[in-house]
C-alpha cells in the first residue's frame, strides 16, 4: 500500500507519521502493494483531531473518518473501521470481478463470518416539484431530517441536500 498523508491546520510530524503508517499497515493483508491510500489529518474548530482515510478501489470509495481528543485514539478508531468494513462488505466488493484488482487474493479466497444481508425496508415515492438548494435546505429543516432530495430548478436534475457534522449544509449533484 502507498500512504499519502497531508494535514489540514496540523503540521505533521515524525511521530503522527509513524503512528499512521503502523497502523494502517495492518490493512496491508487486504490489499494489494499498488493500492493509494489518501490520509488527512486535521483540527476542527473545537480543537478535536480528526482523521479522514480514502481508498480508491476500482468501482468504490473505502472511506472512514473520526475525530476525538487525541490523535493517536483517532489512528486507532479509522482502523477499526476500516477493517470492519471489508469484513462486511468483502463479498460485495469483490463479487464485482473488476472491484478485485486492489485486493490480495488471500483476502479474496478467505471465509467470510455470516454476512448480513442488506435489507430495504421501507420504500417511498413522492412527487419532485422543481426548487433552489437554498429552499430545499429550508423544506429538509422543516420535515426534521438530515438529507433532502429534491429536483433542482436551475438543472432540472435530481439533487441531494445535507445537514452535515458541522452544522452547514451540503449538496450532492451527479455528473453527467
Amino acid at each position: 500500500m502507498r500512504i499519502t498523508i497531508s494535514g489540514k491546520n496540523l503540521d505533521i510530524t515524525e511521530g503522527l507519521r509513524s503512528a499512521v503508517e503502523e497502523k494502517l499497515s495492518r490493512l496491508e493483508k487486504y490489499f494489494t502493494p499498488e493500492t493509494i491510500v489518501n490520509v488527512t489529518l486535521s483540527v476542527t474548530k473545537k480543537r478535536h483531531q480528526k482523521m479522514e482515510v480514502t481508498i480508491p478501489v476500482k468501482g468504490h470509495i473505502i472511506r472512514a473518518e473520526q475525530e476525538s481528543d487525541d490523535m493517536y485514539v483517532t489512528i486507532d478508531l479509522v482502523e477499526e473501521v476500516i477493517e470492519a468494513q471489508l469484513k462486511k462488505y468483502r463479498q460485495k466488493l469483490v463479487s464485482q470481478q473488476q472491484s478485485a484488482g486492489s485486493f490480495k487474493q488471500e483476502f479474496i479466497d478467505s471465509e467470510s463470518p455470516a454476512e448480513e444481508e442488506v435489507q430495504i425496508i421501507r420504500s417511498k415515492k413522492f412527487g419532485m416539484k422543481p426548487m433552489f438548494p437554498e429552499d430545499a435546505c429550508v423544506q429538509m429543516e422543516l420535515l426534521g431530517h438530515t438529507f433532502f432530495v429534491f429536483r433542482n430548478a436551475e438543472t432540472d436534475d435530481v439533487n441531494v441536500v445535507y445537514k452535515r457534522k458541522d452544522g452547514n449544509y451540503g449538496l450532492i449533484e451527479a455528473e453527467n
